[in-house]
């Protein structure tokens, strides 16, 4: 990753124009092409930046246009005409940095606690459900759980702490993966979470699987679950 303090103006072109003057501000360009720009505020989000797969063009200015400017960045999308231009007048600081390869986000406490408790119990989730395995193994990651219900049909859940469209496509993807699997005909999908976003619900429902919200404190025994769960 290439980090640059810069005071810099920033164009961007495309489906929507959009222009900074020009200021102060970090510069951030990662391995896979991606390039942002952020200022002292706004917390996380960029003002403005570039998606990958992206390709950067340090240019000469033209001094007619730019006489104070350094340099020209001209950042283009490769499967659009999109352009991201940043105009460097000065380089306060500058650093580059190998991050090497991410573990990726680890699942927080709640999530994984979740998915603990529902292994031992997975009858709080459907009457019936008995536990398979923990972490099914998939050529695409590993699924919450496998289950078999009263009828003997496999059974997976996905188990999040908030239910949003991104839950749904990630079970998606785990269901049509294992449905290529003859021992698991009749496969069914659940959809797990403490609290579930409503578009997701539609999406989920829309594809077959059955949505649970889960009661975190009586799954722990803190209160009588019975009604809290459907």
């Amino acid at each position: 990753m290439r980090i640059v303090f810069a005071d810099c103006s920033v164009d961007y072109s495309g489906r929507l124009d959009a222009h900074l003057p020009r200021a102060v501000r970090l510069l951030m360009l990662k391995a896979d092409g991606s390039v942002l720009v952020h200022s002292d505020g706004g917390s996380y989000k960029p003002l403005n930046w570039m998606s990958p797969p992206a390709k950067l063009e340090v240019k000469e200015p033209d001094e007619s246009v730019a006489p104070e400017a350094l340099e020209i960045w001209d950042v283009t999308a490769q499967k659009s005409d999109d352009l991201l231009r940043i105009t460097i007048f000065e380089v306060h600081a500058e650093y580059e940095h190998d991050l090497g390869i991410d573990p990726g986000l680890t699942k927080d406490g709640v999530e994984a606690h979740l998915q603990e408790l529902l292994a031992r119990d997975p009858g709080a989730v459907i009457p019936g459900l008995k536990l398979v395995r923990r972490e099914y193994p998939t050529p695409i990651g590993p699924v919450d759980l496998m289950c078999r219900n009263a009828d003997g049909e496999p059974v997976i859940i996905e188990v999040k702490r908030v239910g949003g469209i991104d839950g749904v496509e990630q079970l998606t993807r785990y269901f049509e993966m294992l449905s290529r699997d003859s021992l698991l005909s009749g496969l069914k999908g659940v959809f797990a979470a403490q609290v579930i976003k409503p578009q997701a619900r539609v999406l989920a429902e829309d594809r077959g699987f059955a949505c649970v919200t889960l009661d975190y404190d009586a799954l722990r025994g803190i209160e009588d679950p019975q009604g809290t769960l459907f």
